[in-house]
């Protein structure tokens, strides 16, 4: 029996390779008991009491769980910057698409791109006399107004369009 060491077996509530020595030095009063009982059960008593009973271990605060690595954060962080998606709704539609604005540089290009997702035919725009198709592009901008594309620079486009919905010209005009 000697040649075992039960100290390096024992399984112990704590931190591992942290050694309980607290416990061995202080010993904790065994509670009151007003239940009568013979002086030999209260010895064994205040042992079991006093070698199981030890201050409850110390818990380490868990902070930024599950962990993410710094440059996993960067590249999330990286590529929220480079995208601005918008969803993309078209009278008659069953179906809504959702468009990354980065990807193109102009409204002839944006609206090649939507003629192709949708299968119909917008034109493009001029100030006189607006869209002349069956079809008319219009975006929400922040304030929640809803304008003709191609009213304001592509680069205002950019950093104001929430949403496009493509609509028939004649509803255009009425509203």
């Amino acid at each position: 029996m000697d040649l075992i060491n039960f100290e390096a077996t024992e399984l112990r509530l704590g931190l591992p390779g942290s050694k309980d020595d607290q416990t061995e030095t202080k010993a904790i009063p065994s509670p009151v008991n007003n239940k009568r009982s013979s002086p030999e059960m209260d010895s064994s008593v205040s042992d079991e009491n006093d070698s199981s009973r030890s201050p409850p271990p110390t818990k380490a605060q868990v902070v930024g769980w599950p962990p993410v690595r710094s440059y996993r954060k960067n590249i999330i962080q990286a590529k929220k910057t480079e995208t601005i998606y918008i969803k993309v709704s078209m009278d008659g539609a069953p179906y809504l698409r959702k468009v990354d604005l980065k990807l193109y540089t102009s409204y002839e290009e944006l609206m090649k791109g939507l003629q192709g997702m949708f299968k119909c035919n917008i034109g493009l725009y001029s100030e006189k006399e607006g869209y002349k198709s069956e079809f008319a592009p219009t975006y929400e901008d922040k304030d929640g107004d809803w304008m003709l594309v191609g009213d304001v620079p592509f680069d205002m486009f950019l950093t104001s369009c929430k949403r496009l919905r493509i609509m028939k010209s004649c509803e255009v005009i009425e509203s």
